[in-house]
């Protein structure tokens, strides 16, 4: 799912500290990799976030479990749905409350 934020002014690490995300590294297109674990390390959301003149955009999912196959890059992740909405949302709503 693909949404975009303010930020209220926030750099980009600030910004995803108080979404409660985790920054773990850059994609090859330059976008910061961050996850938010929902208990252990999976299931998490993963997030690969863009800064631009407007604010950030997310581009939002949900990895179910972690990579089956050394060497392999697919994994079980959700794209759309509740639970990415609520996330959605969820960001949102912290985003309104940023001074």
């Amino acid at each position: 799912m693909q949404f975009k934020i303010s930020g209220k002014g926030y750099n980009i690490n600030d910004l995803m500290r108080k979404l409660r995300y985790k920054p773990i590294g850059y994609s090859p297109e330059g976008q910061m990799s961050c996850v938010r674990p929902l208990g252990a390390d999976y299931p998490r959301f993963h997030a690969y976030v863009t800064e631009t003149k407007e604010g950030y955009t997310f581009n939002l999912h949900l990895d179910q479990k972690k990579v089956s196959y050394e060497g392999v890059h697919a994994h079980n992740g959700e794209y759309e749905g509740d639970i990415i909405s609520e996330e959605r949302n969820r960001i949102e709503a912290v985003n309104e409350t940023l001074d």
